[in-house]
């Protein structure tokens, strides 16, 4: 006797709320492109992990859930257990499913189709592959890299992506929102506990009574992207340099040296900025970052840009020798051409204090530093998940190497007296040359 097959309706165990249905349904609707900015327990995962089950039975390939970390991906939704006691991952029902693969955060579906759980923290990852359908979760917190590599995939496939999160200041999410609210190609929502009522006015006044902090509240609960950022070591720096304007156009003066600061890499980023100095100002005219490069590449990379170098200048473990060839990578930097200077070697809290003293000297390309300062932006404390707390020290991710060549640069340059002679073979100027 054969057993009767049991129908299935996806989305499977979930009924929308009405402010999440313009969610859940806008690829159905045409969009390809979608930007959902819902505060805190909104339920933006539990809808969306709906719509890529849903997505995935429609069009057979690839999809992933992309979060800002491995470990996030798993604690979230792959582990994710809602306020009702069902997993996130059992919307995906065990009568569609080929394989579930816990390791590797993966689930094949008897159609061929493949959703899978991605941290953007390692983004070798995604490098290579071809996704027809993405869920950036938590972007605002994520490597905007990953978007870069994976949006030409998407574009040639005709994929779709989706991005959630809500406002850590004005960083890639806020130009990312900003773009999408004014683009009729592209969904973007915007909802506030005001809009869905689906946390009381009661419950956040208890929240407040508590002690959580205002601008965490208006950032969570409200979608603020005017709020302090919590454990950012630089927001203020960054939002004054916005409102005076120094985050503009800043061009390369062909007369005047450029200096690089470099965070070098071991297996992991390299990030560069390039600097040129006027005056008392430090301008901040590109900045380049790359994973996985030998130092060849970067001499190329220098050769390319075209500038008339004044110095390079490297931290202390560029002395340190290499197992392998045993010479430093300050003599193979030599080598190639780049006389490094050794940046003094202070510690981490000196040279967060002395790049905080140096903000308000610095100009910063708008176009050409954005990569750097989205680090800057995002660079903050890490958090004491038992405690309830910041740690006085720097979260180690991917904003880490862009913020510690910056570091280097207030070390360097943000102590006048290192700076004398260089000033001194300058023009004094009003402004821009």
């Amino acid at each position: 006797m054969e057993k009767e097959s049991k129908e299935i309706t996806i989305p499977y165990k979930f009924t929308p709320r009405d402010y999440q249905i313009p969610l859940i349904s806008c690829i159905d609707r045409g969009y390809k492109r979608a930007v959902c900015i819902f505060h805190r327990r909104a339920g933006k995962d539990k809808t969306l992990i709906n719509l890529i089950t849903k997505e995935a039975l429609k069009r057979v390939g690839v999809y992933y859930y992309l979060f800002p970390t491995y470990k996030q991906g798993r604690k979230i939704i792959w582990q994710g257990i809602d306020k009702a006691g069902m997993k996130f991952t059992d919307h995906i029902p065990e009568e569609i499913r080929k394989r579930t693969n816990d390791q590797e955060m993966m689930i094949e579906l008897k159609n061929g189709s493949i959703i899978q759980i991605i941290g953007t923290d390692d983004i070798d990852r995604i490098v290579g592959t071809n996704p027809v359908g993405c869920v950036f979760s938590e972007y605002s917190l994520q490597n905007p890299k990953a978007w870069d590599l994976l949006r030409p995939i998407l574009a040639e496939n005709e994929g779709w992506a989706v991005f959630n999160y809500t406002p850590r200041g004005k960083n890639h999410g806020y130009e990312l929102y900003e773009m999408a609210k004014n683009n009729p190609k592209w969904f973007a929502q915007i909802l506030t506990v005001d809009d869905t009522k689906a946390i009381s006015q009661e419950a956040i006044e208890e929240e407040r009574l508590a002690g959580m902090d205002e601008d965490l509240i208006q950032q969570e609960f409200y979608c603020s992207f005017e709020a302090a950022i919590q454990g950012a070591y630089y927001s203020k720096q960054i939002s004054k340099a916005n409102e005076d304007g120094r985050i503009t156009n800043v061009p390369y003066v062909e007369n005047l040296p450029v200096y690089t600061v470099w965070d070098l890499g071991v297996g992991d980023s390299t990030a560069i900025w390039f600097v040129q100095l006027v005056n008392q100002e430090i301008r901040i005219i590109d900045y380049y970052e790359a994973q996985g490069e030998g130092l060849p590449y970067y001499a190329k990379v220098l050769d390319e840009k075209g500038y008339k170098y004044g110095g390079h200048y490297a931290p202390h473990d560029i002395q340190v020798r290499e197992m392998g060839s045993g010479l430093s990578r300050l003599e193979t930097a030599r080598s190639l051409g780049i006389n490094f200077q050794v940046v003094k070697n202070i510690s981490i809290d000196d040279g967060i204090n002395a790049a905080r003293t140096i903000f308000n000297r610095c100009w910063f390309d708008k176009e050409k530093t954005k990569q750097g300062v989205n680090c800057l932006v995002n660079y903050h404390k890490e958090y004491d998940e038992k405690r309830k707390e910041y740690k006085n020290i720097p979260y180690h991710d991917w904003s880490s190497h862009g913020a510690d060549a910056f570091r280097y640069l207030a070390i360097q340059f943000g102590n006048k007296g290192n700076t004398t002679s260089i000033f001194n073979q300058l023009q004094p100027k009003k402004g821009f040359i």
